[in-house]
């Protein structure tokens, strides 16, 4: 339906990376300790937490890992106690940015936030500052490897889809978020790779830049997505 966005094409390829040096895992662990902490230790009943196993073993993380970081959440090991919050704000060339983090210490993951803001050329916002151009959406992506957009629409074709977008390497389909879990099984069933399944903020509208300007505002997201506390960076740059 649409075209893959610049930093859409940099930010997949930035995860696949983080998932060869094992980056990825320190995100899961983290989220499944939180998960475990207010929902529960027991996937039956709490979904998150059962999509955090999949992703977890998706990720190749061994189960003891797995078990364990779910063992501190509930209080049967001790642990570090993670603490979610999430940072709006302008990015170089005006581009709306939302920051999820999960963090021991928010004095620390706010101010290392706020000076990546700054050093960037951008500003940190008030909460709500930049989240009324976003919405809450299933995103999937799934690899382009013997998949066409029709082959997508006539298995998909009755579900709620909001998009698809078309890449080199990967589709990316956005969704309702209650079917977000059936569409993920039925590509599966179907035999394709699903790459990833999550719950993203969608800009409703994008915003383009070009030359120097774009390439400050990747650099920026870039930084931002190394910061040790930051989980998710949401932009709405094209």
């Amino acid at each position: 339906m649409s075209g893959h966005s610049h930093w859409a094409t940099i930010k997949h390829k930035k995860a696949k990376e983080d998932a060869k040096r094992g980056k990825v895992f320190t995100k899961i662990i983290k989220e499944l300790t939180v998960t475990a902490r207010t929902g529960g230790g027991d996937p039956s009943g709490n979904p998150r937490l059962r999509d955090l196993i999949d992703k977890a073993k998706e990720a190749n993380m061994p189960q003891e890992n797995i078990t364990r970081a779910i063992k501190k959440g509930t209080g049967e090991l001790p642990g570090v106690i993670y603490e979610a919050h999430s940072y709006e704000g302008y990015g170089p060339g005006g581009i709306a940015v939302i920051v999820e983090t999960l963090s021991d210490n928010n004095k620390r993951t706010v101010a290392d936030v706020r000076h990546t803001f700054n050093k960037h050329g951008g500003n940190l916002g008030e909460s709500g500052s930049v989240s009324w151009m976003f919405e809450k959406l299933g995103v999937i992506r799934v690899a382009a490897q013997g998949l066409t957009e029709d082959k997508l629409m006539e298995l998909l074709i009755e579900y709620d889809l909001k998009d698809i977008t078309n890449g080199q390497e990967f589709y990316q389909i956005t969704c309702s978020p209650k079917e977000l879990g059936q569409i993920k099984q039925e590509l599966k069933k179907a035999g394709y790779n699903v790459e990833s399944a999550e719950m993203e903020w969608v800009a409703q509208n994008s915003t383009s830049l070009e030359g120097d300007t774009e390439q400050k505002a990747v650099t920026f997201l870039s930084v931002l997505e190394e910061l040790d506390d930051v989980q998710n960076v949401y932009t709405n740059l094209g």
